[in-house]
């Protein structure tokens, strides 16, 4: 991960990581310049592909090489900081059911997660977020491998995410209003321990996103008339709907066909 950008160098680098390895565009987001690298002979022609990809995409074709976990949870944990040294973690999601590297599935607290390694990660993603001074909603972001137990931080997404109404629905809180809260100067309203007590009491969440595609063309994302819609309607305690489309909208090719 640098500045260093030739082909030698990166096969280098992969070799030192060691195989698979997925390359992956620095500016990149919803699985646009990404490759899995299975093998050495493979990675130029990878390579070269996801560079195009994200300079289509981004304007920018400068790449990363990483470790690919072949047996991988996408985990996540939600973090927020005050400017008064205070920062807890609202539990972690489990975001590991996806669909070309995106998100379709969010689950909060995350299915057969060890405690001791659930504590960890909190404690991980608390005190990335204290080292650099953070002040906010973030989400740090990690692999976790099945094979082993370990897991590995990917990256800290700076903001709240779609799936933050998991998190909203498992410890009963306004994220947004916490924002309000921290940015006006604000201290944090729960300390770790309500949070966790919050959790305790509240159970469980899964959040389901819908996706435009179009079938006849091997469930390609796509653009077009939503010719039918219909949400639930359900107690709003136990169900949530958060949609920016009605029945009739046109799904623009300028925004993410996850609608």
């Amino acid at each position: 991960h640098g500045a260093e950008q030739d082909p030698a160098f990166l096969k280098d680098r992969a070799a030192d990581v060691g195989y698979p390895v997925l390359i992956k565009a620095v500016r990149g987001g919803g699985g646009k310049g990404m490759r899995i690298v299975r093998d050495p002979a493979e990675l130029d022609a990878q390579l070269e592909s996801a560079k195009t990809e994200a300079r289509n995409s981004f304007g920018d074709d400068v790449m990363l090489v990483e470790k690919y976990i072949t047996t991988p949870r996408h985990i996540e944990v939600q973090v927020f900081a005050d400017r008064h040294g205070n920062c807890v973690a609202l539990g972690e999601r489990d975001c590991s059911v996806q669909r070309r590297h995106q998100k379709i599935l969010e689950e909060s607290p995350a299915p057969h997660l060890p405690e001791h390694i659930r504590q960890d990660l909190w404690d991980k993603a608390r005190k990335a977020a204290l080292a650099v001074g953070y002040e906010g909603a973030g989400t740090v972001e990690f692999i976790f491998d099945n094979d082993t137990g370990s897991f590995f931080f990917m990256e800290m997404n700076t903001r709240l995410q779609v799936e933050h109404p998991v998190t909203e629905m498992v410890t009963g809180e306004d994220l947004v209003r916490w924002q309000l809260v921290v940015a006006a100067g604000g201290k944090l309203p729960l300390t770790q321990d309500e949070v966790e007590e919050r959790i305790r009491q509240r159970g469980h969440a899964i959040e389901a996103r819908i996706y435009a595609e179009n079938p006849d063309m091997g469930f390609i994302p796509d653009s077009g008339k939503l010719l039918h819609l219909k949400t639930p309607n359900c107690d709003p305690e136990s169900v949530r709907v958060d949609a920016g489309f009605v029945e009739g909208d046109e799904v623009s090719s300028y925004y993410d066909p996850m609608i």
